[in-house]
């Protein structure tokens, strides 16, 4: 498949990220609105995908320190996922994230994703816990900048 993916660069690209983590996150996961919407909004960097041209996945990306980055809120729709999105989306995470100095990237993966991340490279890090009532597990992944 053939997917556009980018750093959001408009209100309207950010809109319709915003409308995707609502779609997957708050109303599929039933995580509160409260705690799906943070501090970190403005400042991080967010990436629309669109397959066809239709909105259709979502991450964000925060600089955490020197050399470390925090991929988050990566959500996929239902009709695109299985079509290699998601795997395409953190390919253009990573690779932004590398030019941009990261040779760490960390992230806390939902307990059911973890195959999804194992795959693409990362390795678990410390125990389980719970974020929004669904347990999940940091990961992280060096990459080359």
């Amino acid at each position: 498949m053939n997917f556009e993916i980018k750093p959001v660069t408009s209100k309207n690209e950010l809109d319709q990220v915003m409308s995707i983590r609502f779609q997957v996150f708050v109303e599929e996961q039933k995580v509160p609105l409260s705690l799906e919407i943070d501090e970190w909004e403005e400042t991080a960097t967010h990436f629309l995908a669109r397959s066809a041209g239709k909105p259709a996945g979502a991450a964000r990306l925060r600089f955490l320190s020197d050399g470390i980055g925090k991929v988050e809120r990566v959500a996929v729709l239902p009709s695109q996922r299985g079509t290699g999105m998601g795997r395409a989306l953190m390919k253009a995470v990573e690779e932004f994230a590398s030019d941009h100095g990261v040779t760490l990237i960390k992230l806390h993966a939902q307990i059911q994703a973890l195959p999804f991340y194992r795959k693409l490279g990362y390795r678990t890090v410390g125990e389980p816990f719970m974020d929004a009532g669904i347990q999940h597990r940091e990961m992280e992944k060096p990459i080359l900048s």
